[in-house]
């Protein structure tokens, strides 16, 4: 793909998140229904001027529940992908800096988490804590901080020799001052950008979640739960499942897309 293709493909998954993002956070109050709001007189109805989505088996109208849904799914997700930057970044940072016997301290401590099953921590924290959206992106953000560690370590490991870091480390400087000063401002831009990339991720690993049933719960809503729901009537009323899937799928193409091309921008990648 040359980089004209690469930018048209870049603006378009541009274009199409922005249409997400303000379809998920104004659309809801600009349509008649409420995603709680039951419609007695059509219970599973099919697409209509009514109801653009169709209305699920409790007669709610699915554009509007779609539409929350994936409001809160982005929200999950930024919020998991914030708390693995905070953890996976200064993670890291410091074991690149530090090397040696700390470094592959550090390092197989990662490893050990790899191998730990994300559900299974889910459900630690459900059984422990109760069912709550902010216990969720917790628990994702716990486990999603690996990857962007491994990825800050890389590039810390790259920076380590400059001449600036033997400076400060020549002139007596803590490590600490050292990562927050030097190396931070150095990685900070790779990792905000593979940060994206774990949003996608996160948001499957909500909406798989969810689907299990021990995500998001009733009343609130998100692009899982309405996966969930619609797979039960996908016989009879496969639009239930059509349109979340659907939005799910077009959110996470563009997600993926911005995240390729800014990744691509960044480690020089892109074909000339």
């Amino acid at each position: 793909m040359n980089t004209a293709q690469q930018k048209i493909g870049f603006r378009v998954a541009l274009a199409t998140l922005a249409c997400v993002l303000v379809l998920v956070v104004l659309g809801p109050m600009f349509l008649p229904w409420e995603y709680q709001e039951i419609d007695w007189d059509n219970i599973n109805q099919a697409p209509s001027i009514d109801h653009w989505f169709g209305t699920d088996a409790s007669g709610r109208d699915v554009l509007t529940r779609t539409l929350v849904g994936g409001r809160i799914s982005l929200i999950v997700a930024l919020l998991a992908t914030c708390v693995s930057f905070l953890i996976g970044v200064p993670w890291g940072a410091i074991a690149g800096l530090a090397g040696g016997r700390a470094d592959q301290v550090m390092m197989r401590i990662v490893d050990g988490m790899y191998a730990l099953p994300f559900v299974l921590i889910v459900i630690l924290l459900v059984v422990l804590f109760g069912r709550n959206v902010y216990l969720l992106f917790v628990g994702l953000g716990a486990v999603s901080w690996l990857d962007i560690s491994r990825i800050v370590r890389g590039q810390t490991l790259v920076v380590r020799n400059e001449q600036y870091i033997l400076a400060a480390n020549a002139l007596g400087a803590s490590q600490v001052w050292i990562v927050w000063k030097h190396v931070l401002p150095n990685i900070i831009g790779t990792a905000f950008v593979y940060a994206t990339l774990t949003i996608p991720g996160v948001i499957i690993a909500e909406s798989f979640i969810s689907f299990l049933g021990l995500g998001i719960q009733e009343p609130q809503t998100s692009l899982g739960v309405l996966i969930a729901d619609g797979t039960k009537e996908m016989h009879s009323s496969p639009w239930q499942l059509a349109f979340p899937a659907g939005f799910l799928v077009f959110t996470l193409l563009a997600l993926n897309k911005v995240g390729d091309v800014l990744r691509d921008s960044i480690t020089g990648n892109v074909e000339h």
